[in-house]
């Protein structure tokens, strides 16, 4: 409860609306295009709980993406979302979390964090044509651990 509405307003921004701005901005065109491939990146938090802030602008994620991949599928544009879980980055690897974060790793089912390339991966593939039939789909990577 120690966050402030500014804070709060903050991550809202970032992690929600920049969403909404990022297709809007796009949407023209990949009308003229004839289509295309939005993936919306949220959070294993947009699954289930977590912080506060953080947490209800992810799951905010799911609905948008949900909504625009029916308001948008007609154009032939198609709206997906991604929920990664624990990444290897320098955001995870460094600083004073380091430790607590490779005891949690520990704890996901496969038993380690995913690599970036991981990510990019089934993000490629949510881009290439081979993804044509998934919208308004929600793609979990997270090593198994909102399995449990």
């Amino acid at each position: 409860m120690e966050i402030t509405e500014e804070e709060y307003r903050r991550i809202i921004d970032i992690n929600q609306v920049s969403v909404f701005l990022g297709t809007k901005a796009v949407v023209p065109s990949m009308q003229k295009a004839g289509g295309g491939s939005i993936i919306n990146i949220s959070s294993i938090n947009g699954i289930v709980g977590g912080a506060i802030g953080y947490t209800d602008s992810k799951f905010a994620v799911r609905g948008f993406t949900k909504a625009a991949a029916l308001q948008l599928a007609h154009l032939g544009i198609r709206v997906n979302s991604v929920h990664p879980g624990v990444i290897e980055t320098p955001m995870v690897t460094q600083g004073d979390a380091v430790e607590v974060i490779k005891e949690f790793a520990k704890q996901i089912p496969v038993g380690r964090m995913a690599q970036p390339e991981e990510v990019s991966n089934l993000v490629l593939y949510l881009a290439s044509d081979e993804s044509s039939y998934s919208t308004g789909s929600e793609f979990v990577i997270d090593g198994g651990l909102t399995a449990m």
